[in-house]
């Protein structure tokens, strides 16, 4: 299945029925008065949480939702029944958002949870609603309401608790494929991850966490380069980051200025995701000698600030154990708190402003330039 963590949908609820223009009419009675009966409510349009969906690839091939309009009513003061409510499901994680207005409506984050995304439109009144003293035949009625028309924008977040990171051959996937059941594409050319993967680790019957692979970012990716930054919004809603380092980098290049160069892109994307609690991980120790690996990891977090760092083989699977079990006992120590809206609003900017550059690219407007430092000004 296409991994879509993007979707654009069109929603319209049900317009609520009429009501009726109706005189009670019967055998040996006259003047019997009006009867006309209310219209119903319009069909409204809900989102529910899915957990066994985990991509929007299906908004792709059906964009367009209507739910159902209130009937009409009717003589002897039938009121028209109420149209349908449409629930359409999504994964859990999308957020919604208003495609025009680009307003933010709300998460999905559970299953079973439901968003209201537009409202049914309310009935309109029969001439028996405006009966009288003074009125005794109305031939008075209201028309029943719109519904709510929204063009919708959906934007999936996985929901993890741990988050890989680092450059292209890193070690993610081979890590999460080692760590868990999930089975990731693993080869020796950078770019092999191209949608993010998650897999669950258990390591026993109590404990268990969600870990998250995504691809892998270079130097400048902010700025669109490889693979950009489009999948870094899915660690928006992890706990903690993983930042993995290769020890020993097969194009010859300094880890210390590959780390640099993966922090200052996260910086760059979200100030919010960059504060998150982030754990260095050094991989692939098992190319260097024990001690000859110890003394190099030693060097690069002193260069780097810092204290505490990890060290695993996925091949061998030395220190794997070990950083799950921390990382476990981590979230012991800790609540999981709300999510956090600072980063949901940087998230939400920096994908605005990259619809912003790529309409004004396919419009050739002189607004536009390709020089990085040229900022286009955007309204949230």
């Amino acid at each position: 299945m296409k991994f879509v963590d993007e979707a654009s949908v069109k929603v319209e609820a049900g317009s609520g029925g009429n009501g009726c223009l109706s005189f009670r009419r019967e055998k040996y009675i006259e003047r019997g008065g009006p009867d006309g009966g209310d219209g119903g409510n319009g069909g409204s349009i809900f989102l529910v949480g899915d957990e066994a969906l985990n991509t929007l690839v299906d908004f792709r091939f059906q964009p367009n939702y209507r739910a159902e309009k209130g009937e009409h009513g009717k003589g002897k003061d039938r009121t028209g029944a109420k149209g349908q409510d449409l629930y359409v499901r999504v994964p859990c994680g999308t957020s919604i958002f208003d495609d025009e207005t680009d307003e933010y409506l709300g998460d999905v984050g559970e299953a079973g949870q439901t968003v209201l995304v537009a409202s049914g439109g309310r009935h309109g009144l029969g001439n028996t609603r405006f009966k009288s003293s003074t009125n005794r035949a109305p031939r008075q009625t209201t028309p029943g309401e719109p519904g709510e028309s929204r063009d919708l924008r959906f934007e999936l977040k996985l929901i993890a608790d741990v988050g890989l990171l680092g450059l292209p051959n890193a070690g993610k996937s081979t890590l999460i494929s080692t760590v868990s059941a999930a089975r990731p594409k693993i080869a020796d050319y950078p770019f092999t991850t191209l949608v993010p993967n998650l897999g669950v680790v258990q390591l026993d019957h109590e404990r268990s966490f969600v870990i998250a692979d995504i691809p892998g970012l270079i130097e400048g990716a902010a700025d669109g380069a490889g693979l950009g930054v489009q999948f870094l919004k899915h660690l928006s809603r992890t706990r903690i980051l993983l930042h993995l380092l290769d020890i020993a980098p097969i194009d010859g290049s300094e880890p210390v200025d590959n780390c640099r160069a993966i922090e200052q892109e996260l910086t760059k994307y979200s100030e919010g995701i960059a504060d998150k609690p982030r754990w260095l991980v050094f991989t692939k120790i098992d190319l260097l000698p024990a001690e000859d690996a110890r003394e190099k990891m030693e060097a690069i977090a002193k260069e780097l600030g810092v204290e505490n760092f990890f060290a695993v083989s996925s091949v061998t699977h030395a220190g794997t154990d070990g950083l799950m079990q921390a990382i476990s006992a981590h979230f012991e120590e800790i609540s999981e708190a709300e999510e956090d809206a600072r980063i949901r609003q940087e998230v939400h900017e920096y994908s605005l402003k990259k619809r912003m550059e790529r309409k004004l690219r396919r419009e050739g407007s002189e607004d536009f330039d390709d020089d990085p430092d040229v900022t286009v000004h955007y309204e949230p």
